[in-house]
């Protein structure tokens, strides 16, 4: 996913993946390259990944299908995420996800990353576009997604306006995040600079938060 800072903080969360009980996670895409999933698997903490799967109305990331089938044979739940574009149609955007996001693949809900607005669009209208595809994926997948956002793009422009849907959030610092409405989150994204046995590129890290559990995240077969 892109990198989204919170204003003012430069730095990157440390987190206690090699001492702690928190189940941790990665969100993958083409951008770390060619991944050596045995040694991934095998040597780190990580329990789940969500890969891009798709973005708008076209692209579908050219590592998908490769990565999702490794990281099942190496032991890892996978779930996979469309980019949102609010000013491409809803439907078209679905159609495109849904070629790539097979349910028979998902051991966790689908995620949709909400982190663009276009400038010439009206919060009004921006959210009346996100929640036509948002009910689009609810009803070809049968399950509300998870929400991927910003802990500032959350205060500007969704708060209070998503409250019957699971939340991930991207804060890339020492602290975890507080959303201006206290709203809780089920998953902290804390770093886009993490590093791992098995990838040679930056990766984003994750993990699931308090009492949470990876169960309210499992994809529910039909």
């Amino acid at each position: 996913m892109a990198a989204i800072r919170v204003l003012g903080q430069s730095y990157y969360g440390v987190q206690c993946e090699d001492t702690c009980n928190h189940i941790h996670g990665l969100d993958m895409s083409h951008y770390q390259g060619d991944v050596f999933w045995e040694t991934l698997g095998n040597n780190s903490h990580m329990n789940y990944v969500y890969f891009k799967a798709t973005e708008g109305q076209e692209l579908q990331d050219n590592t998908y299908k490769r990565n999702i089938d490794l990281a099942h044979r190496y032991g890892l739940k996978v779930g996979s995420y469309h980019f949102y574009h609010a000013n491409v149609p809803q439907v078209l955007q679905l159609h495109n996800f849904m070629a790539q996001c097979r349910p028979g693949d998902q051991d966790l809900i689908p995620m949709v990353d909400i982190e663009k607005k276009p400038s010439d669009m009206s919060t009004e209208t921006f959210c009346d576009s996100l929640f036509k595809f948002l009910a689009l994926i609810e009803e070809a997948y049968h399950q509300k997604p998870l929400l991927y956002t910003g802990t500032n793009f959350y205060n500007r422009y969704l708060l209070g306006k998503v409250d019957d849907y699971r939340l991930m959030i991207a804060q890339y610092s020492d602290y975890e995040p507080q959303l201006a409405d206290d709203r809780d989150y089920i998953i902290w994204q804390y770093t886009g600079k993490g590093r791992i046995n098995g990838v040679n590129t930056y990766v984003d890290k994750s993990r699931i938060m308090g009492s949470h559990s990876m169960r309210e995240l499992k994809f529910k077969r039909w």
